[in-house]
C-alpha cells in the first residue's frame, strides 16, 4: 500500500511521488500460495451442527476428532465433515461462517 500524504494543506489521498493512479483502495491480488480460506460445517455424534473457519479442512477435522478443536465439538465426538465451501479472502470466509451459524437448523439442512 503506497504511503499517502497527510499533512496539512495537502488533500486527503494524494500519493506521493511514484504511485501514481493508486488510490487507498487498491486491493493486490492474492500472493501465489497464500493460503484458501475455508468455511466448513460438522455434523456431530449427537446430531447437531457446528460451523468454523480454517485454511486447512483436513487437519481442523482431525483436531475436532482429536478433542482438540472447538470445546463444543469435545464431547461430542466422533465428527463429520459435511460441508465446505472456499473463499480467496479470511474476511469473506468468516462473513460466510457467521451467516451460517445464524441459520435454523431447518435452513441449515437444506443448505447441506
Amino acid at each position: 500500500m503506497p504511503e499517502l500524504r497527510r499533512e496539512r494543506g495537502h488533500r486527503r489521498g494524494v500519493p506521493r511521488s511514484g504511485t501514481e493512479g493508486l488510490t487507498e483502495r487498491t486491493v493486490p491480488p492474492r500472493p501465489l500460495g497464500s493460503p484458501v480460506h475455508h468455511v466448513y460445517v460438522l455434523e456431530c455424534s449427537d446430531g447437531s451442527y457446528y460451523t468454523g473457519y480454517t485454511t486447512d479442512v483436513e487437519r481442523r477435522v482431525a483436531e475436532h476428532d482429536a478433542g482438540d478443536g472447538a470445546k463444543y465439538t469435545r464431547g461430542r465426538t466422533p465428527v463429520e465433515l459435511v460441508h465446505t465451501e472456499s473463499f480467496d479472502t479470511r474476511s469473506a470466509a468468516m462473513s460466510r461462517e457467521y451467516e451460517i451459524k445464524q441459520l435454523t437448523r431447518a435452513e441449515k439442512e437444506a443448505l447441506l
